[in-house]
């Protein structure tokens, strides 16, 4: 089984973060071999929490045949301190190689 890890990025708050983007994806490349940033299509998130929030993101890919989940917690927490943010959102799928 394989596994597709998707984390999402804030893409401008509180500034840009393309200092921050190179060194996550420095990170992932050097410890799952390989790494996709979507950089030049952000999506854009839009929730209500009394007033209507938007935030642009970048989502992060990494495949791997092992999910580590202890290694993905801490990583979520350092990322939440470095960019910032209350809350960030790694996800992770099961994949087919086909």
């Amino acid at each position: 089984m394989a596994y597709l890890v998707e984390i999402l990025l804030p893409a401008t708050y509180p500034v840009p973060n393309k200092e921050k983007l190179s060194r996550v994806r420095d990170e992932l490349t050097a410890k799952f071999g390989g790494v996709m940033l979507h950089l030049d299509s952000p999506a854009e998130g839009v929730w209500k929490d009394g007033d209507v929030e938007r935030d642009r993101i970048v989502i992060v890919e990494v495949m791997t045949d092992d999910l580590d989940r202890s290694f993905w917690s801490r990583y979520r927490e350092e990322l939440e301190g470095r960019f910032r943010q209350y809350e960030l959102v790694i996800r992770a799928s099961e994949i087919e190689r086909l």
